[in-house]
């Protein structure tokens, strides 16, 4: 469990070096993509480590495989809590982006932005966005962390 927390963690410091030197200099959508990956990634570490607990608590029989799967067994695990539901809410909205066919505009200017055609419709991803959600997962990881869910 400790070592999820870790991961998710440096996964974090990959993303911040991603979007304050990476994307800083180069700014394309192959690094706006990898950022999500990245952040989906720090995402799947924190729902490892409180499955874990739950697991160790007996609060569950086993941690499931699938990212799909986990997401579910942790809406069953905190049905009411709102905060929670919302951030795993937004990681599936995540996977949606990176499995998303994907265009570029402005591709070597400050307004990169990477345009992905979802279920829910069409989201452009630009530096601002992306700082956004940057700081959405960190959140989400203090969350966590300052929880007893961990």
């Amino acid at each position: 469990m400790r070592e999820s927390v870790i991961n998710s963690w440096e996964e974090l410091k990959r993303v911040d070096h991603l979007i304050y030197v990476s994307l800083k200099y180069t700014r394309t959508v192959d690094v706006i993509k990898s950022i999500v990956e990245r952040l989906i990634n720090a995402y799947d570490f924190l729902m490892q480590a409180i499955l874990e607990k739950a697991e160790e608590e007996n609060k569950i029989t086993e941690v499931p495989k699938m990212a799909v799967q986990r997401v579910t067994a942790v809406h069953k695990l905190y049905p009411y809590d709102q905060k929670m539901n919302s951030f795993l809410d937004f990681y599936m909205l995540l996977r949606k982006i990176v499995r998303a066919k994907t265009s570029a505009r402005s591709e070597f200017r400050r307004h990169v932005t990477m345009t992905v055609e979802i279920d829910e419709g069409k989201i452009e991803i630009d530096i601002d966005i992306i700082h956004e959600y940057f700081d959405h997962t960190k959140e989400f990881f203090e969350y966590i962390k300052s929880s007893n869910y961990i």
